[in-house]
C-alpha cells in the first residue's frame, strides 16, 4: 500500500501576517512613549462619551473639570475625540495648559477635536490604554459607553491586583453611575467576587471642584507618607 505524504493545511493569510504585526505593535509603543515623555509627572486622564451634546450638563462639567485641573498644575489627557473628550481638551486649552489627545483609528473614523495641543494616533486599543495609565496621576470617568467602561475596568483591575500603585479613580455623575456602583456593592460583593476594600478604589462626585479636592487630598497624604 502506497503511503501518501501528510498534507499540511494552507496557512491562513492573517496568521502569516501575525509575526510582522509585532513590529507595528512595537512601533506604536515606542512612538507613544516617546511622545508622552514630555507630559511630565502630573497628568490626569479624562474619559467620557463621544455622543453627548455640547449643551449637556456633563459637557460643561468636563470642560470645567479640565480647566481646574490645568490651574492646579496638571496636564489633561483624553481620547482625542468629540463630545466629552472635546470638552476636556477645550477646558484645558482655555486654561492655557497642555491638552493631549490619544486618538484611535476606528472603522467609522473618529476625528480629533480641534482643542488638542498634542495629538497621538493609535491603531491598537491596548497600546493606547497603556499610555492612558502610565502617564496619569488620576482617572476621571464621565458618563460614557463601552469604551469608558473598558478604561474604568482596566484601571480598577490593575489597582485591585496591585499591578500598579493606587491612584484616584473618580466617577463623575452619581445619577449616571448609581446602578453600577450599587451592583458592585450589592451583587458583586455579596457573591464574594470582590472584597469590601475593593469598593474604596472608586469615588463618586457631582462637581468639578470635588474632583480637584479628591486628587489634591490623595497626593497630599501620599507626600506625607513618604516623609
Amino acid at each position: 500500500m502506497k503511503i501518501m505524504p501528510k498534507a499540511h493545511p494552507v496557512p491562513d493569510l492573517e496568521m502569516m501576517e501575525d509575526p510582522w504585526r509585532i513590529f507595528r505593535i512595537m512601533s506604536e509603543f515606542v512612538d507613544g512613549f516617546e511622545e508622552m515623555k514630555y507630559v511630565g509627572g502630573r497628568a490626569v486622564s479624562i474619559f467620557g462619551s463621544s455622543r453627548i451634546a455640547p449643551t449637556h450638563k456633563y459637557y460643561k462639567a468636563a470642560e470645567r473639570t479640565a480647566f481646574l485641573l490645568v490651574k492646579a498644575g496638571y496636564t489633561v489627557i483624553t481620547g482625542g475625540g468629540p463630545s466629552l473628550m472635546e470638552a476636556a481638551n477645550k477646558g484645558a486649552a482655555e486654561a492655557g495648559g497642555k491638552s493631549i489627545g490619544l486618538n484611535i483609528d476606528l472603522p467609522f473614523e473618529q476625528k480629533p477635536n480641534p482643542y488638542i495641543n498634542h495629538l497621538i494616533n493609535f491603531h491598537y486599543f491596548f497600546a493606547r490604554k497603556v499610555c492612558f495609565v502610565k502617564y496619569a496621576k488620576a482617572f476621571v470617568m464621565f458618563p460614557g459607553g463601552y469604551g469608558t467602561l473598558d478604561e474604568l475596568s482596566e484601571s480598577i483591575t490593575l489597582i485591585q491586583t496591585k499591578r500598579m500603585d493606587q491612584f484616584p479613580v473618580i466617577l463623575y455623575g452619581s445619577d449616571y453611575w448609581k446602578g453600577l456602583v450599587d451592583w458592585f456593592a450589592g451583587k458583586m460583593l455579596h457573591e464574594n467576587c470582590i472584597a469590601a476594600e475593593d469598593l474604596d478604589i472608586i469615588q463618586v462626585v457631582d462637581t468639578p471642584e470635588d474632583v480637584i479636592k479628591i486628587i489634591k487630598k490623595f497626593y497630599s497624604k501620599t507626600a506625607k507618607r513618604k516623609k
